[in-house]
């Protein structure tokens, strides 16, 4: 697959061929989206748990390391592990990425080196939670590299009043996959009986299914995105390892503390997002005692509603500012946690209005961050900034999780777990709040659209 490289500005160009690249740029949260609802929302969660389960002592503790762990909390230590491995990786993609302009070929190698770890949970049975905690790391790692790297092209290939739509757009489109995927995994996991499968089956063929899924659709942002040269673009400097590069950019970004101030806020409040993201299928079958088919009907309802959200976001920001809806939906995020807390088990009905809710904030809260973002970044440097904020967004995202496994090893109770997320949303509501975002686009040299 040859490179078409250009070199020029950052700015987009006009016409056909702009709008041809931000199709392609949508497909591939097409693809991706699939791992995040299929693996880490919906399957891998419950059954990873239930398979250290099967491995544990007869406290319920399983040693990885030889380090005693509650069997219910490993699955949110895996996850934190990957994510932290991520703060080493995603530097050293974005310094190749921005000094080479060759972000394409990395795109790729991460997602097809993710692909091919989720395809592997095929073979995840029995007591192997060892291989279980092994794939997920190596699936997220890539997953959260490549997805720096995909973010990184929104100021390249959208002119600054078009990003809220473009990203809003590429957020529903990977939830619309999401949907439509799960539709196929709920006819299998709820008929597994009638195609010969074992429920555990059944939840491997879906894990697998979600690589293959990115596989095949990655080719179509990998024929239609460009490689771009920037001015002044060299061979990539060794960097002497992941926390060096880190330092790098973070040093650059102290040039830049407005910007720098909204990574703040983003990381506080997103890392309540992404627990819930992650956590919310254990919470729903450890706790409330639902069944797999229920929590899959419930993930399906935020998929398609996450899709209607964020275009119904987009359009509130054309009106209010992408900052004020984001601040709007900090608030229902609240709402969200508190009333998770008192839902009651076996209940079915609560968790599905649960889902509701959260799917009509979830889509736009992610999308317009991006969007909004994007204004922040000085040219040139937008794989750079981007690993910074897919730090904030999921690189230390392992403080959630890890909140929430100990508060779980703490008391056993998955209720104190979750209630535990309620500061991330209010906390970065009001560090968000205090952000001159505008004043904070014209100090990075950018031209800020009419209403932001």
């Amino acid at each position: 697959m040859g490179v078409d490289t250009a070199v020029g500005p950052a700015e987009p160009k006009d016409g056909a061929d702009r709008r041809r690249e931000q199709r392609g740029w949508y497909w591939y949260d097409w693809a991706n989206s699939v791992y995040s609802t299929t693996v880490l929302t919906v399957f891998l969660g419950p059954y990873l748990t239930s398979v250290a389960k099967a491995a544990a002592d007869a406290r319920g503790f399983v040693h990885p390391l030889g380090i005693p762990v509650r069997a219910g909390s490993f699955y949110a230590y895996s996850v934190s592990a990957s994510l932290l491995l991520s703060v080493l990786a995603m530097p050293l993609a974005a310094a190749v990425a921005d000094r080479t302009g060759r972000k394409k070929p990395l795109l790729g190698g991460c997602a097809y080196m993710g692909a091919a770890a989720t395809t592997g949970m095929f073979f995840l049975n029995g007591d192997r939670y060892l291989l279980g905690g092994a794939l997920l790391v190596v699936a997220n790692v890539s997953f959260v590299v490549s997805m720096m790297l995909y973010n990184s092209y929104l100021p390249q290939i959208a002119a600054p009043e078009e990003r809220d739509a473009v990203s809003s757009r590429g957020w529903a489109f990977g939830y619309a996959a999401g949907a439509l995927v799960l539709v196929a995994n709920l006819v299998l996991y709820a008929g597994h009986a009638s195609f010969g499968l074992s429920e555990g089956t059944a939840v491997r063929i879906c894990l697998a299914s979600a690589g293959l899924w990115w596989a095949v659709f990655t080719v179509v942002p990998l024929r239609r995105l460009r490689d771009r040269l920037t001015p002044g673009a060299t061979a990539p400097r060794a960097p002497g390892g992941g926390l060096r590069q880190l330092r790098e950019t973070l040093r650059d970004l102290r040039r830049h503390p407005l910007t720098l101030a909204f990574l703040l806020a983003y990381l506080v409040y997103n890392d309540g997002i992404q627990t819930v993201i992650t956590q919310a299928s254990v919470f729903g079958s450890e706790e409330l005692g639902l069944d797999q088919t229920t929590l899959i009907v419930a993930v399906l309802l935020v998929q398609a509603l996450a899709a209607a959200g964020a275009v119904l976001m987009g359009r509130l920001a054309r009106r209010y500012g992408a900052k004020r809806t984001i601040l709007g939906s900090l608030v229902a995020w609240t709402a969200v946690i508190v009333a998770g807390y008192f839902l009651p088990a076996h209940a079915p009905v609560w968790f599905f209005c649960l889902a509701v809710a959260i799917g009509l904030v979830l889509g736009g809260s992610q999308a317009l961050s991006r969007s909004l973002y994007s204004h922040l970044i000085p040219r040139g440097k937008e794989a750079e900034y981007f690993a910074a904020y897919e730090i904030s967004d999921r690189g230390v995202s392992w403080l959630g999780p890890l909140v929430f496994g100990v508060a779980y090893q703490l008391t056993g109770s998955y209720r104190a777990a979750i209630v535990s997320l309620v500061a991330f949303f209010l906390i970065g509501f009001v560090l968000l709040s205090r952000v001159p975002v505008r004043r904070a686009a014209v100090a990075a040299g950018n031209r800020a659209p009419d209403l932001i």
